[in-house]
């Protein structure tokens, strides 16, 4: 098995090569580097949208999710993916326009020129950094995890996780974004067909969408309905987690930048709608995967349950396939979310483009040193980590749509204070400092809809 697995994955190294290579010839300066030149067409767009979007936590955090909590993991990814996708045919046009008037580097230093204000590129940044290590973190511990389980006796699950980042590093630091996208393409090839073999061979076993629902009924009902066995999908939390998807586009700065560089607006719009579909092809099989845990491994550990399900239960280069898609997924979301927050730095910047860029490249290895350091101490609830992340920046959205809508965001100065505001409360409320609920309500509804009210109050006042 380890064979086949450094077979294909020397492949991919060498691919990976391949790629930045092409990629560093297109051009070096800061451009190029950080933005693929703003010229992506709908096919690569798609891919390097997709990618982000759909990533390690995907692959081993949705059939776990699907095996302990039930079928409304269905309403919390799919359902939201689905408004996603309107979100961003509809807003995306207008950020756009926005955002190609000016010289866009990262939503910190759009929204500084668009305030006028420092403090609102600062708190777009803090909003972006506390939010996305985590998110890096959980890929590369993820995958650290599940080939840890793989083969126990070779390498630690600490050495895994350097193994990653220093192939990131290396490849990000020599072909800039263009080779993070090329390589986007290749994950999201890879992605599919694995996610789709192993949900194909685990529907196989029950012989069929019907008899798998049958037997799933069988062995624990509450599986097929909301809130699920451990309560956790109520009306607050599916609302919380479709808000917070549906606005990720403009708040997680690795998407946005995707929306920025696009071609032209026929190609966000192709883009988009191909997404949808997407989001429904790699879902749906992970659907498969955890009510074939909930059946034979309902009461193992996670990684256990993914190590018998992805690699003990499936043939050598099937297994193989896809422990190289999860390290393809983990490298290339990981990349994307640091070369985000580099493009953050480099966006609040003033001066000369290749020192400014230089500053960016050693922040990026530096932001990616801080997720290695996370992933070793944080826990393994990978969708609830993410979920979190989604919310974390989700409190950043009214303070980047009145910039993105609003004729003169310098009018409304008490928008970008009451964020950076927000987002210290919700960060306490994690910590345990203070509850993360009030009267029921959970801290993360509370905070978006009086940062919502405020800003549509203060325009309102400002009209």
């Amino acid at each position: 098995m380890l064979q086949t697995l450094l077979i294909v994955g020397v492949l991919y190294i060498v691919i990976l090569i391949f790629l930045s290579t092409k990629a560093r010839k297109e051009g070096q300066d800061s451009k190029h580097y950080l933005m693929a030149g703003s010229n992506l067409g709908a096919f690569l767009g798609f891919f390097t949208f997709a990618a982000t979007l759909f990533s390690t936590f995907t692959l081993l955090g949705m059939p776990d999710f699907f095996r302990t909590h039930g079928v409304g993991a269905w309403i919390f990814l799919a359902i939201s993916d689905a408004v996603m996708v309107f979100g961003v045919i509809w807003i995306g046009y207008k950020f756009r326009q926005k955002a190609r008037q000016t010289d866009y580097y990262g939503m910190a230093g759009f929204l500084e020129g668009r305030y006028g204000s420092r403090l609102a590129g600062i708190t777009a940044f803090l909003g972006a950094f506390i939010f996305l290590i985590p998110y890096v973190a959980i890929q590369i511990r993820g995958v650290a995890i599940f080939l840890h389980a793989a083969f126990p006796e070779s390498i630690p699950m600490w050495g895994w996780a350097v193994i990653m980042v220093v192939v990131m590093i290396v490849y990000s630091e020599v072909g800039g974004l263009k080779a993070i996208i090329y390589s986007d393409v290749l994950q999201g090839i890879l992605l599919l067909i694995a996610i789709w073999i192993i949900g194909g061979q685990c529907l196989k076993y029950f012989g069929g969408i019907g008899p798998m629902f049958d037997q799933i009924a069988t062995k624990n009902e509450a599986l097929l309905s909301v809130p699920g066995p451990k309560g956790l999908f109520n009306f607050q939390f599916l609302l919380g987690s479709m808000l917070a998807i549906t606005l990720l586009p403009f708040t997680q700065p690795q998407v946005s930048t995707r929306l920025v560089i696009m071609k032209d607006l026929s190609s966000l719009q192709k883009m988009a709608v191909g997404l949808g579909f997407f989001a429904l092809l790699i879902i749906l099989p992970t659907l498969f995967m955890g009510m074939y845990g909930a059946i034979l491994y309902a009461d193992l550990p996670v990684s256990e349950f993914l190590n018998r399900t992805f690699i003990a239960d499936q043939s050598n280069i099937i297994a193989a396939i896809v422990m190289i898609g999860l390290i393809a997924a983990a490298i290339s979301t990981s990349d994307s979310q640091l070369f985000a927050l580099g493009g953050e730095i480099r966006s609040l910047l003033k001066g000369e483009d290749q020192s400014m860029l230089r500053t960016a490249r050693i922040a990026i290895f530096i932001f990616a040193v801080m997720a290695l350091v996370f992933a070793l101490l944080s826990s393994n609830q990978l969708v609830l980590l993410a979920r979190t992340s989604f919310a974390g920046t989700a409190l950043m959205a009214p303070m980047i749509f009145t910039g993105i809508f609003f004729h003169d965001p310098k009018r409304v100065q008490s928008i970008p204070v009451a964020t950076l505001i927000g987002l210290l409360i919700f960060v306490a409320s994690l910590l345990g400092l203070i509850p993360n609920m009030i009267l029921g309500i959970r801290m993360d509804l509370i905070l978006l809809g009086l940062l919502s009210a405020l800003a549509l109050l203060a325009i309102t006042l400002k009209k």
